[in-house]
């Protein structure tokens, strides 16, 4: 495979041969810059590329094209490369519309004409496009290869680890595909090693743990210092925010992640409502970005490793490792967020990772080609995958037990939904059995109105039904509700308990946990939003509360 293309269409020559030289100029030794006048030659063009296993990284098409106006054109072109990245060359009298192919072809961004000087105006914006698209890119035959079987528990873990860590890899299932067979018998692999993982420099590891890979890979770093000044635990978006913000600011900071970064925003196909994104932008994206800033300032990060205690001597904090690990810090931010709640139903336990999946969306989704799919929720994360499945599957089935998603899901979420012809809501429903064999292949569902009963196909089914926070490891020390989420600031006065824990002659800062220099930020304390916005304000918040604490001692 040649290098990814640049692809522009404009019937202006001279504003043709312009951007072409312009992108020919920056980009000509990473990607290859393809132009043409015409829509009918630019469409045989990439039916030609599709056939041939090219891939274009973006668009750059004018709107006024006497052939095709050049949204129209976009959409044509998302049906054969619908992840390149979409940008439409307007003047000032086409904005309108520009804004409104935001939503009809998910436009990633307009261009001005004229777009001089091109450091300005043309390259930062396309730099970034083609940075995203990047992040998303599978290149061809290089990186990881994961061998196994499609419904194996153990396989799904090293799939979605991979994928909540950004490392692309390529999935090979061992019961199908002449790639498969191959790479079986030139390994002399038995069903007994699978899921096997094959590196890119041609070693491999049978039946590995996270561990074992993240070590491979290089995310299970070493600690370096013998005592930070900071310590977070949780690499979600408090976690990266407060990274982000205790690293530039000077502090020794370390962050540590048990599963991946980015937590349950991090595996959202969508986020629309995120500030300074108008086309939205995926959680792994968000993800890709917050992790790139905070090791751009320092911040170390150790994953998969999970913190099992937090032993306190004098005012020093000990972070207790799974592996028994110890860490010593001044102070600490809690940001381990809340876990997806496990359905109590006949049947879930038995087909987990075999069909049934909380969260995952992102990373089981191209395996539900023309299936029959189930979403189990009426929130936002539903909704988002029941989006992205809908690009996949025959016809995805939301199941809530309210009568609709009004009271739950985000208006512009439904409204989506509702355009969506291979989505269905199954309002006032509920499953009481999940069946099958060696996989899930059916659900037993209730009418809740008429108690009807009736068994339908499932293919696979992903579950979104509300959180519980991961604090199971907190010692007493710490004080929470009776739902298990951290109560922080004057909050506290309220518990019996509290003057035992607080030796301090001031409040706690809001922030601030039962034990001082114990802070906890975003959707794992009490009373938080439950926001990714939320979640990164509090997070930048909990440092400088840091900051007030450090100076005490």
């Amino acid at each position: 495979m040649g290098l990814p293309i640049i692809f522009s269409i404009d019937d202006d020559l001279q504003v043709l041969r312009a951007i072409s030289r312009d992108l020919k100029t920056h980009y000509r030794d990473k990607y290859r810059v393809l132009s043409t006048a015409s829509v009918k030659e630019a469409l045989e063009t990439l039916l030609d590329l599709q056939n041939k296993g090219e891939e274009v990284a973006i668009f750059i098409s004018d709107q006024r094209m006497p052939e095709m106006q050049g949204v129209d054109f976009l959409e044509k072109a998302m049906e054969l490369f619908p992840y390149a990245k979409r940008v439409l060359l307007t003047a000032y009298s086409d904005t309108d519309a520009a804004i409104k192919a935001i939503n009809d072809v998910q436009l990633d961004y307009y261009l001005m004409k004229p777009w001089d000087p091109p450091e300005e105006k043309l390259y930062p914006a396309i730099d970034e496009l083609l940075n995203d698209w990047q992040g998303n890119y599978r290149p061809a035959f290089k990186g990881i290869k994961i061998i196994g079987y499609q419904f194996s528990p153990k396989s799904h873990e090293i799939k979605d680890f991979l994928a909540g860590n950004l490392i692309p890899y390529l999935w090979v299932d061992a019961a199908t595909g002449d790639q498969g067979k191959q790479i079986i018998a030139t390994n002399s692999l038995q069903p007994s090693d699978f899921p096997t993982v094959i590196f890119e420099d041609g070693s491999l590891l049978k039946t590995p743990t996270l561990i074992d890979i993240a070590s491979r890979i290089g995310l299970n770093a070493t600690v370096k210092l013998p005592i930070y000044d900071v310590v977070i635990i949780g690499a979600g978006p408090a976690g990266l925010a407060a990274s982000v913000y205790g690293a530039s600011e000077g502090l020794s900071t370390l962050l540590i992640e048990r599963k991946a970064p980015g937590g349950q925003a991090g595996t959202s196909s969508r986020i629309e409502n995120y500030l300074g994104f108008p086309t939205g932008l995926s959680g792994a994206d968000l993800t890709r970005r917050a992790i790139t800033q905070a090791t751009r300032f320092g911040t170390e990060f150790i994953s998969p490793q999970f913190v099992k205690e937090i032993k306190l001597k004098d005012q020093y904090k000990t972070i207790v490792l799974g592996d028994d690990t110890e860490i010593n810090a001044k102070a600490v931010v809690i940001t381990t967020g809340v876990d997806y709640r496990k359905l109590e139903t006949k049947g879930i336990e038995e087909f987990t990772g075999k069909g049934i999946y909380y969260g995952a969306a992102s990373t089981e989704a191209p395996t539900c080609g023309q299936k029959e799919v189930y979403v189990l929720g009426g929130g936002n994360s539903a909704g988002q995958a029941a989006m992205y499945l809908s690009k996949f599957a025959k016809t995805v089935y939301i199941i809530v037990r309210k009568t609709d998603l009004t009271s739950s899901m985000s208006s512009y979420l439904i409204d989506q939904l509702s355009n969506t012809s291979n989505v269905k809501v199954l309002g006032c429903t509920e499953i009481l059995e999940a069946t099958g064999g060696e996989h899930l292949e059916g659900l037993k569902l209730v009418d809740l109105n008429t108690s009807e009963e009736r068994t339908v196909t499932a293919d696979a089914l992903f579950i979104f039904i509300g959180a519980k926070p991961y604090t199971d490891w907190i010692g007493l020390e710490i004080i929470k509700n009776d739902k298990g989420f951290i109560e922080t600031g004057r909050e506290m006065h309220s518990y019996e308990h509290f003057k035992q824990l607080w030796k301090k002659n001031r409040d706690p800062y809001l922030l601030e946990t039962s034990s001082p220099g114990i802070f906890a930020a975003g959707d794992v304390r009490a009373g938080a939003m439950n926001r990714v916005t939320s979640a990164v304000g509090e997070g930048s918040m909990s440092i400088s509360f840091v900051h007030q604490y450090l100076n005490e001692s």
